[in-house]
C-alpha cells in the first residue's frame, strides 16, 4: 500500500471551486485501478490550504491514473483557474 499526500493552495475566493473539482476528480480517482480510498482536509488555520489523503495498492497504479486522460481531464481547469500554485505530492510507503 502507498499512501499519496497533496497539497494544494487556492486562489482567494476558489475554495469552493476546488472543492467542488476535488468530487470530479474523486469520481475519476473512484473508477481507477489500484485506488482504495482518497479523503480531502481543509487547513482550519489557512484559508485556501488543502490536503488530499490518497490510499493506492501500489505506487504504479497512483502513477498511471496521474498520467491518464480522465486525470487531465478534471484537472486542467482547476490548474488554469482555481490553484495559487503548483500542487505537491508526497508519497508515504508502508
Amino acid at each position: 500500500m502507498v499512501t499519496i499526500g497533496m497539497d494544494y493552495r487556492t486562489l482567494p475566493g476558489k475554495e469552493q471551486e476546488f472543492i467542488d473539482n476535488f468530487r470530479a476528480v474523486l469520481a475519476a480517482i473512484n473508477e481507477a485501478d489500484g485506488h482504495d480510498e482518497s479523503h480531502l482536509y481543509e487547513d482550519v488555520d489557512e484559508k485556501g490550504s488543502f490536503l488530499i489523503v490518497s490510499n493506492w495498492n501500489e505506487h504504479e497504479a497512483y502513477q498511471e491514473f496521474i498520467q491518464s486522460d480522465a486525470f487531465k481531464e478534471v484537472t486542467s481547469f482547476a490548474k488554469e483557474n482555481i490553484l495559487a500554485e503548483r500542487p505537491k505530492h508526497k508519497v508515504y510507503r508502508s
